[in-house]
């Protein structure tokens, strides 16, 4: 998502700079824990692909991902190009609440958590649910 969202923003505020620097270095920071972890430290007995957790686990993750991913499509939508001014989006999870990208995000992490099985993923997972909480609360506001 943080690669492939901002290449499909038709218009916007541009990013700073620093902001964009800030956002790259902690996604690189957190996808070399995650995987550090997962190829280092986590030990999983044998049939784990086919264990309660793994498979809820990662339909969480993928239901997420499809929510986060469709809810981005009707943001991207919401306006005409050249017009301005804020919209509120309709359809899909917006229907349900009004942070769906977030919700959508905050399910995703909260997956592959459940999947893993790991301190560092659900440590992210929480992290993800208390920004991306807040933020899905400014918006809601």
């Amino acid at each position: 998502r943080a690669l492939i969202f901002p290449l499909l923003i038709r218009e916007g505020k541009p990013t700073p700079f620093f902001t964009f620097v800030l956002a790259l270095l902690f996604c690189v920071f957190n996808g070399y824990l995650q995987g550090r972890s997962l190829t280092t430290y986590a030990t999983y007995p044998p049939g784990w692909l086919g264990d309660l957790r793994f498979i809820t686990g990662f339909l969480g993750w993928l239901i997420g991902m499809a929510i986060n991913i469709h809810s981005d499509h009707i943001l991207r939508n919401l306006r005409k190009p050249g017009e301005t001014g804020y919209k509120i989006p309709r359809g899909g999870m917006f229907e349900y609440v009004s942070g769906a990208n977030f919700f959508g995000e905050i399910l995703e992490w909260f997956g592959f958590a459940l999947a893993c099985c790991t301190m560092e993923s659900l440590a992210f997972a929480l992290c993800s649910l208390f920004i991306l909480g807040s933020r899905a609360r400014q918006h809601h506001k």
